[in-house]
């Protein structure tokens, strides 16, 4: 590492329901210790999880001013019009999963871009810091797959018109949402879970602390029920080689555009779907809009990627921790007032905001083993691959995205 004084910010996140912070006051304890020579300066903030106390106690210095800070860690998207010149950012800047071909994706991503490139910064997104293998090295996705099953569980009770439970963020501990769950009966249904990492592990570690039961997907298609039961399809069960019957994981990456979905037969037998799954614009969808006519026993919707427009129709916008549902006509998907007669939405998308401490705590350790040692020493190319933009250009691997920001609207 370098001997000079190394000055490492974290910014005050803007969203005003987002709680979370990369690196936990501890976290910065133990580093400074084999790093003396690395000093935090954290902006203050009333809204984040830890206090500006906890930091100061474990070496942070608390400044509003990140001047003295060559690299800048955050966890959603940062306003462009506090961006710093020349810096190093890194945080979910939710950009590279942008297409041409996508419509409606927010003026907001554009004018995110145009100043990171405007002001020479280099942007670092978390979601492509990956090992040689593929393997993404941080997310919050087990808590996402946490909270969002939690949500789409409550929601399931709200359709029935039965008595919800205390929103997440409202208790705030994961150990008493386990508790929570714990004590309910959940009647007969059955529950898709797509998806095969960190985000649908989640979900199932839930699944499995209540009454509904895990099932193979021979069963889910073929048996009768009368107790609720879940299935997971991993991506090898929901997509299929269109020139081929063997599915190849490293060909489908390399090769998204080559698979069609395959999981109609399954949601057709489905009552509640969560979406737990990776999806980028090259893949295919889970489902398509005219689909929807030939799923009437489908009327909820977890959708924990939350990608707007993108892998599950129903999804016409993000909500929010304190709105978390939204309910769409099945026939047109325009949004409509709270109706048993459409399809009930959780599109939550910040959604371990809700576990802010636990989920933070479990991100951070990420940071401080697979991130800080690649950025501040030598890099294994983990954080080449995670760098969208420096010096005012895109990086060649994301040069796609001058097809975005050169759009007139």
């Amino acid at each position: 590492m370098d001997n000079q004084f190394t000055y490492i910010g974290i910014v005050r996140e803007t969203r005003n329901d987002e709680y979370r912070t990369p690196i936990v006051p501890a976290d910065i304890k133990k580093f400074k210790k084999n790093n003396p020579n690395i000093n935090f300066i954290i902006q203050p903030s009333n809204n984040r999880c830890f206090s500006d106390e906890e930091y100061e106690l474990c070496g942070a210095k608390i400044n509003e001013n990140l001047n003295e800070c060559s690299i800048i860690f955050g966890v959603k998207e940062i306003d462009p019009n506090i961006l710093i010149n020349n810096k190093t950012y890194l945080f979910f800047s939710h950009t590279f999963k942008i297409d041409k071909k996508q419509k409606n994706i927010g003026k907001d991503k554009k004018e995110l871009l145009l100043s990171i490139l405007n002001k020479k910064i280099k942007l670092i997104d978390y979601e492509n810091i990956r090992k040689k293998n593929g393997n993404r090295c941080l997310g919050f996705g087990r808590f996402a797959g946490i909270v969002g099953c939690y949500n789409t569980l409550n929601l399931f009770l709200k359709v029935l018109g039965k008595q919800s439970l205390a929103s997440a963020y409202k208790i705030n501990d994961y150990e008493r949402l386990v508790l929570n769950l714990k004590n309910l009966y959940f009647p007969k249904a059955k529950v898709l879970v797509t998806g095969d990492g960190r985000v649908s592990k989640g979900v199932i570690e839930l699944l499995n602390q209540t009454n509904i039961k895990e099932v193979s997907k021979k069963d889910f298609l073929e048996k009768k029920f009368d107790d609720p039961i879940f299935c997971n399809l991993e991506t090898k069960d929901y997509v299929i080689n269109n020139s081929s019957t063997n599915f190849n994981l490293d060909h489908f990456v390399k090769n998204p555009r080559e698979y069609s979905s395959s999981a109609l037969q399954y949601l057709k037998e489905t009552n509640i779907f969560i979406s737990a799954h990776y999806w980028e614009p090259s893949s295919p969808k889970i489902f398509e809009n005219e689909d929807l006519k030939n799923l009437p026993s489908l009327n909820i919707v977890g959708d924990i990627t939350c990608d707007i427009n993108g892998s599950v129709p129903t999804t016409i916008r993000s909500s929010t921790i304190e709105k978390p549902n939204y309910w769409i006509d099945r026939n047109n998907l325009k949004e409509i007032e709270e109706n048993n007669d459409g399809i009930a939405v959780m599109a939550v998308d910040n959604l371990p905001s809700e576990l802010p401490r636990d989920s933070s705590a479990e991100f951070s350790e990420g940071i401080i083993k697979e991130v800080l040692p690649f950025l501040l020493n030598e890099d294994d190319g983990r954080i080449l691959n995670g760098t969208i933009t420096t010096d005012g250009s895109f990086l060649e691997k994301y040069n796609y995205l001058n097809n975005y920001i050169n759009i007139n609207e």
